[in-house]
């Protein structure tokens, strides 16, 4: 890996997103740079009134905080049923794969015996019309 793979791609994501968010304002403004600085002002100004302050940024913040153990709770349960199913996973295969080998095997054998058989009673029919075509031409019975 080189260096440049290994730095935080957090700076590349933040210049994106605030050229997107220029892009916007000003093609909402018809281009006019003025104008879509402004509207920028505007909205920054609506989006921090709507911001939970004091008494009320505080027990917003403990909301989050008692959510995000809950979704830390979640995710440690899933990570274990996950594990659990993965080792039953392993287990339904490996049976899996053991059944398959013993119907082929059985398959086998019963295909060897059967092949057998049928091969027996070719070499039957094959002497009788041989033996009765010899005794259209005058050999022996």
């Amino acid at each position: 890996m080189s260096s440049s793979a290994t730095k935080s791609r957090v700076p590349l994501y933040l210049g994106l997103a605030a050229a997107g968010a220029g892009g916007y304002y000003l093609y909402m403004a018809g281009g006019d740079p003025k104008l879509a600085k402004g509207q920028a002002k505007v909205d920054a100004e609506k989006a921090k009134s709507r911001l939970p302050s004091g008494e009320q940024a505080e027990q917003s913040g403990e909301k989050v905080g008692e959510q995000a153990a809950d979704f830390e709770e979640v995710v440690q349960v899933a990570r274990e049923k996950t594990k659990i199913d993965d080792d039953n996973i392993k287990q339904y295969a490996k049976e899996g794969i053991e059944k398959i080998d013993q119907v082929r095997h059985d398959t086998a054998r019963s295909m060897g015996t059967t092949i057998d058989k049928l091969d027996r009673k070719v070499e039957e029919k094959a002497s009788e019309a041989k033996k009765g075509i010899s005794s259209w031409f005058g050999g022996g019975k």
